[in-house]
């Protein structure tokens, strides 16, 4: 990523502030990096080429809150404080990434650049939800920024990209006690039993009672899983159980 208008939309997307400690994945040569540390406390920059680790470092020499870590991030540990990943990832280990943010104790924003269909997808631009997003709702916002042509990068991609915010809620939606038997109902849900929602989940829960709670969510009973919204799940999930 070279454009500088687009490092610039991703940084003022993830609006780090002057005590926020932001991991970068993928630091290449630099120009997020460099964009992140004018703005944070601290920036660890992960890169796993040894050669762009290297160049990385004589170029960020003078610039003391930034450190370069030469190696795969998905093997790091987390830090033991509040932190944020800001990056422009490997696409084809972007589910990776987010599992590891995911799992995270300290975790609170991923912005992202990634493959535009992934932000779309994550997020619910098509009109559908997958279950990654679904059962981690209670806990996460996810949110698509702007959208980013592949002629804005260099070597030119063969798919356009967009800014995607992940973000831990100040406040979860559910109690934190409850939030596990969520996730086993939208696995139940994502079960794939009959073509609808309502099939899949009366394989569980008398069927009447499933009636009931999607018409209190406002969801027809013929509804396919992937078209019913994560605040739809929600109020499924507080009728239910």
């Amino acid at each position: 990523m070279h454009d500088r208008q687009a490092v610039a939309d991703l940084v003022a997307f993830a609006d780090p502030g002057p005590g926020d400690l932001v991991l970068e994945v993928g630091a290449g040569e630099g120009h997020i990096t460099r964009a992140l540390a004018a703005v944070c406390r601290e920036v660890t920059a992960y890169e796993i080429d040894g050669r762009l680790a290297r160049g990385l470092r004589r170029r960020l020499d003078g610039v003391p809150n930034v450190a370069v870590v030469q190696g795969d991030f998905l093997r790091a540990d987390p830090p033991s404080e509040p932190f944020s990943v800001v990056a422009n990832i490997p696409y084809g280990i972007t589910s990776k990434i987010i599992r590891w943010c995911l799992e995270a104790a300290h975790f609170r924003a991923a912005t992202l650049i990634t493959q535009l269909e992934y932000a779309r997808k994550r997020t619910g631009d098509y009109g559908r939800w997958s279950l990654v997003t679904v059962e981690s709702w209670p806990e996460y916002e996810w949110r698509m920024g702007s959208r980013i042509s592949r002629e804005r990068f260099r070597p030119v991609p063969s798919v356009d990209s967009a800014t995607m915010r992940l973000e831990r809620r100040r406040r979860p939606l559910l109690p934190p006690d409850r939030i596990d038997d969520f996730r086993d109902l939208a696995a139940l849900g994502f079960g794939g039993v009959g073509g609808s929602l309502h099939a899949s989940l009366s394989r569980e829960f008398p069927a009447r009672r499933v009636a009931a709670a999607l018409r209190a969510a406002g969801v027809p009973r013929d509804t396919v899983v992937a078209f019913v919204t994560p605040d739809q799940w929600i109020r499924i999930f507080r009728e239910l159980w």
